[in-house]
């Protein structure tokens, strides 16, 4: 999570509730409940030697369940003051499913998830394009969240951005942040067929290489795919 964003929950007033949903890998501390597929005693991969003392949340109020399950959470409706949702929508199988609960838990929150030109640089986390274990590409749509899953053709030369385009932007030009009261939207674009979903990845690719790291041209490849789209 942005420190920017922490500094600001931190800021909270300490009456109010907070959830952290997904937050094992790093939970907050400021967190009084915290709702995750794994369990308490293994908190912390990103933390090192999660301190209890430091936490307002605890065993007690970990919440072991998958947070993509037709269940509801086990949390009245606007029970918490305030959510936050830091780097897991991406994660799950069923984003959508944790947007509704999050609406209906919470008064407000915070969600922050990968920008798009993470997902679609090369060389970024391996020989692949984006985050090998991210599901999704997210967007701002309007004052909400659009989904759109990232397939395997991603990988074919003109698809994807040349490795090294996120080198020198800022911790807040890699994310997208969204803060919001009382619920917000959220959808997944089905995409059907390559021509449908090369027409949406031009036109996201062409955005986010006008603010990548200067490391090449457009190749012959990709010049082609987009003739064929376009005509």
């Amino acid at each position: 999570m942005l420190a920017s964003a922490a500094a600001r929950i931190d800021g909270l007033p300490q009456d109010h509730l907070i959830l952290d949903v997904g937050g094992w890998a790093a939970p907050m501390s400021r967190a009084d409940w915290v709702i995750d597929l794994l369990p308490y005693e293994t908190r912390g991969l990103y933390v090192h030697r999660p301190d209890p003392a430091q936490e307002r949340f605890g065993a007690d109020t970990w919440v072991q369940r998958d947070i993509c399950g037709a269940a509801p959470w086990p949390f009245a409706d606007k029970q918490f003051d305030f959510a936050v949702c830091s780097h897991t929508l991406e994660d799950v199988r069923d984003p959508l499913r944790v947007c509704e609960e999050l609406c209906r838990v919470a008064k407000a929150g915070y969600v922050e998830v990968p920008a798009p030109i993470q997902e679609l640089t090369f060389g970024l986390h391996g020989p692949w394009v984006g985050w090998s274990h991210h599901h999704w590409i997210t967007e701002l749509e309007g004052e909400g969240l659009r989904f759109t899953m990232k397939p395997h053709l991603l990988v074919e030369e003109g698809r994807h951005l040349p490795e090294g385009s996120t080198e020198g932007l800022t911790p807040e030009e890699l994310v997208l942040q969204l803060w919001w009261e009382e619920g917000f939207a959220f959808r997944e674009q089905a995409v059907l067929g390559v021509e449908e979903f090369d027409a949406w990845l031009f036109g996201l690719v062409e955005e986010c290489r006008a603010r990548a790291a200067p490391v090449g041209t457009p190749d012959g490849r990709w010049s082609r795919l987009r003739r064929r789209v376009r005509g």
